[in-house]
């Protein structure tokens, strides 16, 4: 297991110098922020990205993410131009070295939230989700209203992405991610990339947009569609564990299980959520105590499959006063990650 931490780039208050003091740390996950989302990532700026993780004495362990382009996950007729950008965005990586690309197949939002800091019992605040506050968000206003959603999308430029999906249920974007796939995992095979699909956070649909990369079906559906090694997944404890249906450690005996080393889990989130209520949950410390998903559980489980690939803590709460980019704060995310080595050690021990 390789011990990695997010790092935004220039525009994040969290110096790199301050993650290589978190002890284990080697790793770093990062991205070029600033390509806009369709064009290709050169090598000179990943290599320039790249070169300045390494200057602080890390590893760039892993790229999270390249976007996918709505025209691609729509089945738009001007899709094969951006997927080839993206083909030349993987192969910048295999010539650069960095081994693992994140991603992600939800239309139109990322992973989202209706509060941003909501107060927990210990005077933290964590990000929080109900689908009872999500209905009420206005979406004609634009995307200002929704939290945890970064882009900006103008009321008009939304409501026609939203109407093109209407066209676009589940079954049809499974349709166009395998069109995707057919194309861009054998380039990532020759460049020595793996792809690690992030499942959809939260695992349902919203907004009446199809989602379906949610459960254990859905995974072994991705890992099929191109049956290769280099087709793989990201697994989120905390996007899967919004949904009690699903039981982690045997999704990840499953997936784990194809071929040894972690099979086809090519990376891992760790957080911890606590369910609430029927698609109602917040995030929480890190420890199983802490919430609903049995982190101990989940790293035994990729410990006998014998995952070796990089693991991050995912979103934290902001403790210590510490303000900023929502779960991306410093402190819980550090405390995180050694819960996260403490429970490897003993785990490795306890193997004798």
């Amino acid at each position: 297991m390789i011990p990695t931490f997010r790092w935004f780039g220039a525009a994040d208050p969290i110096p790199l110098a301050h993650i290589r003091q978190i002890p284990g740390v080697t790793g770093v996950v990062s991205a070029l922020y600033d390509v806009p989302v369709g064009d290709a990532w050169t090598r000179a700026r990943l290599g320039a990205l790249k070169a300045q993780i390494e200057e602080a004495g890390l590893c760039f362990a892993v790229v999270e993410s390249i976007a996918v382009h709505e025209d691609i996950k729509l089945g738009r007729p001007g899709r094969d131009r951006l997927i080839d950008h993206y083909s030349a965005s993987i192969a910048s990586m295999g010539e650069l070295g960095i081994p693992v690309l994140c991603y992600n197949f939800m239309p139109v939002f990322d992973w989202t939230r209706t509060d941003l800091a909501m107060r927990l019992p210990d005077g933290s605040t964590a990000l929080a989700y109900d689908d009872r506050a999500l209905a009420a968000i206005d979406l004609s206003r634009g995307t200002g209203e929704l939290p945890g959603w970064a882009a900006a999308y103008q009321p008009t430029e939304l409501q026609a992405l939203l109407a093109a999906y209407r066209d676009v249920d589940g079954e049809r974007l499974w349709d166009n991610l395998g069109y995707f796939l057919e194309r861009v995992v054998p380039v990532a095979e020759r460049a020595g990339v793996r792809l690690a699909i992030h499942p959809d956070d939260p695992p349902w649909p919203i907004f009446g947009l199809p989602r379906i990369i949610t459960n254990a079906r859905a995974l072994e559906r991705l890992v099929a569609l191109v049956d290769s090694p280099a087709n793989g997944v990201t697994f989120c404890t905390g996007s899967l564990g919004a949904s009690p249906e699903n039981d982690l450690p045997a999704m990840v005996r499953r997936l784990g299980g194809r071929g040894g080393g972690g099979g086809r889990i090519h990376f891992a989130h760790c957080r911890n959520v606590r369910v609430t209520g029927e698609r109602r949950f917040h995030e929480t410390a890190h420890p199983s105590a802490c919430g609903s998903v049995d982190l101990f559980e989940v790293l035994r489980a990729l410990k006998e499959v014998g995952f070796t690939g990089p693991m991050r803590p995912d979103h934290g709460r902001m403790i210590f006063g510490e303000t900023g980019r929502p779960g991306y704060g410093l402190y819980d995310r550090a405390l995180g990650v050694t819960y996260l080595q403490g429970l490897w050690e003993a785990l490795s021990r306890s193997d004798g």
